[in-house]
């Protein structure tokens, strides 16, 4: 995935997984099948992202080459495989922003939302919650779950801010977007969570607990504009595996390469915790 993915200079870029990949031990993933992919994109559009043969802008923040179709595969296997395992699926490019039928926001298939349905195709798990803390709103997954009453999706958010979606209101029964000011920092996150977030997790009783983690809400990212910090993402993480018998999380977001492995590896120790 740094390698067949090969965005250079760009925001995404291919040393935001290799300083992951330093940090951290890990094991391969196998690729998705399509049939997997296909359950959250249309065919037309997953052959449109195969059919790639050189270097291309699907919009303008999404790079896209001939070999990121078989990084898309791989990130969302890792996802899958996060589902089955309980396991942190460490991949790019990332997936949350990724429509049904377009690619947005640096995504090309959503990893998480095909963790998902593969949760419930494959593992037989009936209700399943997305809970994403990108600081951008999680409007691909959105948009694939908005009438599935089997997956429960959480966004926590700045807003307003890209990609204008998941505004107050916004949303269904199994649709709550939680929009936070810019400048937010743990003491609010916290505060969503435990009067927000955990009571309709809790409510909805999931099989599975799928975190979307993105990491762009700490003080130091370059994109976002709220104040997390280490112990915020280790509390987010810890407050989150509590919310199911099961839980699992797929990389989003996070763009400063100094400080990434340290956040990552805060909520790997929420997570455990």
């Amino acid at each position: 995935m740094v390698r067949l993915h090969p965005t250079g200079a760009h925001t995404e870029s291919p040393r935001r997984l290799e300083v992951l990949l330093a940090a951290f031990e890990w094991r391969e993933a196998s690729p998705a099948e399509l049939t997997a992919i296909e359950r959250c994109h249309s065919p037309a559009y997953v052959e449109e992202i195969r059919s790639v043969n050189e270097p291309t802008w699907l919009d303008q923040d999404t790079m896209c080459f001939a070999t990121s179709y078989e990084a898309g595969l791989l990130a969302a296997g890792a996802a899958c495989e996060a589902v089955e395992a309980g396991g942190f699926a460490l991949g790019r490019p990332p997936g949350h922003h990724a429509l049904p039928d377009r690619a947005m926001g640096f995504c090309l298939f959503g990893n998480a939302a095909i963790a998902a349905r593969h949760a419930q195709a494959e593992l037989g798990m009936k209700r399943v919650a997305i809970v994403d803390w990108d600081v951008h709103h999680g409007n691909g997954t959105e948009a694939i779950f908005l009438d599935d009453p089997g997956v429960l999706f959480v966004s926590m958010h700045q807003w307003p801010f890209y990609p204008g979606t998941g505004g107050p209101g916004d949303g269904n029964e199994t649709t709550l977007n939680v929009p936070l000011p810019a400048g937010s920092g743990d003491a609010e996150y916290e505060q969503a969570f435990r009067e927000v977030v955990e009571p309709a997790v809790r409510g909805f009783e999931p099989e599975l607990v799928l975190v979307s983690a993105g990491f762009d809400a700490h003080a130091e990212d370059p994109l976002g504009g709220m104040l997390v910090s280490e112990d915020g993402f280790r509390m987010l993480a810890r407050r989150s595996a509590a919310l199911a018998p099961r839980f699992a999380a797929v990389l989003e977001g996070g763009y400063n390469l100094a400080t990434l492995p340290a956040l990552v590896a805060a909520a790997m120790d929420g997570f455990s915790t």
